[in-house]
């Protein structure tokens, strides 16, 4: 297999929403390339991104996929995504090492939510990043509502280097504003004639031509002279204009294609190779913040996007090279855990396919195998180089679920598939949580559990099912109550005593001290679960010692712990000891303790205990003809609307919604929207909950207690 150089090298992520012919247009691609004599698709279910049984059961992508292709001497390193939001883990991973971002818009639907979230990725990262309108052929092509939405959303940097002359059922021919040329194809596409403008389009070829070329001169001050000195830029110099205003994100060129027919594919892959820019010519970013340039005089270094396990392969780590070439038999190191590494052999991807190669350069992706311990994000360099790349960030969950063992004796089987899951796939969270006696899996959707459940049956070969995580709710007080315990126990030898007088009342930043108690020490505890506990010592005349402090203070936040009203856990009280007695023998810390965690528990349940529950600020995208739907339904959900945005067609709500409203709150908003929404949730604060649903809890637990 050759080995290229990086000045020929293309990394491209195609990225779009679901549906939008992504995978179709690479099948396309590396069949019009020559790298494939056979083009598959994803009906006929023989596609090289779609290679999973599941991908091909569902007749979508699910997995993230490495592919290429040759093109006239250039190496084309396709990433296709999957645009389902429930995935787009994988395209975060596509983003640290991607140089252009191709979208592929579908003509029918314009700019698609899934479309806007992945552009706004992109601009974060500062990809270079062109469009593709497809699907021209449908009935339902609106090729200028497409391009009108995607300069309103993208902005005016978007340039139409390609039109249809037609679309719908009679598309065959796109006129090329660069070349200015229109390119005719066969009914079954292929190759095209180059034919002149027809004379009908020919006002319309120059009105976007002119506004290429100023746009891009516009962008470079030299090529605005000779613009101005010339009243025009030949072709070659546009190219050059293009690539710089590509890199720079000052210029979006949009392209045509029908993926299916094989229609345009051919001028994508010529701007590809011939404008995109290579590894070489962007900088990268260290974790410290420094910039770096990817060159073959930098040390040898590398990159981990991605892995992966197969059966009778075992460990298979994805890369980009960052500097040098890697070669099978060198000897590296790992930054992250300071392993020394040895590096075996070396393959690029074809989808499932792999083909062994002797030698990887700068910028190129790979893929290692057997390599112990590597994770997505970590950086690979020769030993004491001190070179390590910014880490991977991946988007948010949005839903979770506990998983249940059928048979018993199987925990620790489960417990190393859900990290090795874990490890392949960091946008799924794995939570082991004590509070709430359950392993709770977090992912972006039911989709992604889906996939989660299908691994752990098949693959792992565990008998497991899904059900509904607890909450996590928390308790407080209302009002302030002063509660009191005598602890006396006396069973033939020493005895046990302690008596203990609290005042306990519900805390609040700022709040002052109250002009009765006499307070000696204050203690200020930030609760691991959130809020604080004020403990203050306020005896005075020693009528507890102060060695017995730690132990009241103890049986407190034992129950705390373990809260009095439905067993989860308290937050924001101040307690005070302000009396008590003891016993110069019977007197203890278990006593005391006793005694503490008694008066606590009895004051609390006089205080009008509070059940709070945890909210989430949510943000919801979506198309404006489903506003009225997904309004009502989050007031349905005890949402309280924190605001709206309007961005074109695309809308954007706001709101604050209690956790327990969102457990299954993804696929109902898909269900509303046919799949055009997504949201986004950060943890807000913890607010109190519905008396019926407290009464409902508090029966819920002392049920479960007595069973």
């Amino acid at each position: 297999m050759k080995v290229y150089e990086s000045g020929k090298i293309r990394n491209v992520a195609l990225l779009g929403h679901s549906g939008s012919g992504k995978t179709t247009l690479a099948e396309t691609m590396i069949f019009e390339s020559g790298t494939s004599h056979k083009r598959g698709s994803v009906e006929a279910k023989n596609t090289f991104s779609d290679h999973w049984e599941i991908e091909k059961e569902k007749q979508k992508s699910i997995f993230g996929a490495l592919l290429h292709l040759d093109w006239r001497g250039t190496k084309i390193n396709l990433l296709d995504n999957p645009g389902s939001s429930d995935f787009w883990g994988q395209v975060s991973e596509s983003f640290y090492v991607a140089d252009t971002a191709m979208f592929v818009l579908n003509s029918e639907a314009g700019v698609e939510v899934g479309t806007e979230a992945f552009w706004k990725a992109a601009e974060r990262e500062g990809i270079p990043s062109m469009l593709v309108v497809n699907k021209l052929d449908s009935d339902k092509s609106n090729f200028q509502n497409t391009v009108d939405m995607a300069k309103e959303r993208f902005g005016r940097g978007v340039v139409v280097v390609q039109y249809p002359y037609s679309e719908g059922e009679d598309f065959h021919a796109i006129i090329d504003v660069l070349k200015m040329t229109m390119y005719e194809f066969p009914e079954d596409g292929g190759r095209p004639d180059k034919l002149p403008i027809p004379e009908s389009q020919r006002a319309q070829a120059e009105l976007l031509h002119n506004e290429l070329v100023e746009t891009i001169a516009e962008n470079d001050e030299t090529l605005l002279d000779l613009y101005f000195e010339n009243g025009e830029l030949d072709e070659y110099q546009m190219i050059d204009g293009l690539q710089t205003s590509l890199l720079n994100r000052d210029i979006f060129p949009l392209f045509c294609a029908c993926a299916s027919k094989n229609m345009g594919t051919g001028r994508i892959l010529g701007f590809l190779g011939n404008v995109a820019p290579s590894p070489i010519d962007r900088e990268l970013v260290l974790k410290n913040g420094d910039p770096y340039k990817p060159s073959a005089d930098q040390p040898p270094s590398f990159f981990v996007f991605r892995t992966s396990s197969e059966p009778h392969v075992g460990d298979l780590t994805y890369f980009k090279v960052t500097g040098g070439s890697i070669k099978p038999g060198m000897d590296l190191e790992s930054r992250r855990t300071s392993d020394s590494l040895r590096m075996g052999s070396l393959y690029i991807n074809q989808g499932g396919k792999r083909i062994e190669v002797p030698e990887v350069k700068t910028g190129d992706l790979a893929v290692a195998v057997k390599l112990k311990d590597m994770l997505p994000g970590d950086t690979v360099t020769e030993k004491n180089k001190n070179i390590e790349f910014s880490e991977i960030t991946y988007p948010t969950t949005t839903m979770r679920v506990a998983v249940k063992l059928k048979k018993e004796g199987e925990e620790d089987k489960l417990g190393g598939a859900l990290n090795q899951i874990q490890k392949e796939d960091p946008s799924a969270r794995i939570e082991h949580s004590q509070e709430l006696q359950q392993t709770i899996i977090h992912g972006l959707g039911e989709e992604h559990l889906g996939v989660i459940l299908h691994l752990l049956k098949e693959r792992f070969k565990l008998d497991v099912e899904f059900i509904k995580p607890r909450i996590p709710y928390r308790e407080t007080i209302t009002k302030r109550v002063d509660s009191q315990y005598k602890h006396k126990k006396q069973s033939g030898g020493a005895g046990q005593y302690a008596e203990v007088y609290i005042s306990i009342e519900p805390w609040e930043e700022g709040m002052p001290q109250r002009d009765d108690l006499n307070v000696r020490e204050v203690q200020e505890i930030d609760l691991e679960w959130g809020g604080k506990l004020v403990f203050q010592n306020c005896i005075v005349g020693g009528v507890i010692d102060n060695r017995f402090m730690p132990a009241i203070l103890k049986g407190v936040m034992d129950k705390m712990a373990n809260g009095p009203l439905s067993g989860c856990r308290a937050r924001d009280i101040r307690v005070s000891v302000y009396d008590g007695s003891m016993h110069s023998v019977d007197s203890n810390e278990a006593a005391f303790k006793t005694a503490g965690l008694m008066a606590f528990k009895d004051g609390f349940l006089k205080a009008s205990p509070q059940l709070m529950e945890p909210l989430y600020e949510i943000e919801v995208t979506l198309p404006s003809v489903y506003m009225g739907d997904v309004m009502s339904d989050l007031s349905s959900r005890r949402g309280q609307i924190l605001g709206m945005d309007s961005e074109g067609s695309i809308q954007k709500i706001k709101a604050i919604v209690p956790l327990q409203e969102l457990d299954q709150y993804t696929t109902r908003l898909k269900s509303m929207t046919q799949g055009s929404a997504n949201y986004s949730r950060t943890f807000y604060d913890y607010g109190p909950v519905p008396h019926d649903i407290q009464k409902r809890v508090i029966e819920e637990t002392l049920a479960a207690e007595a069973s």
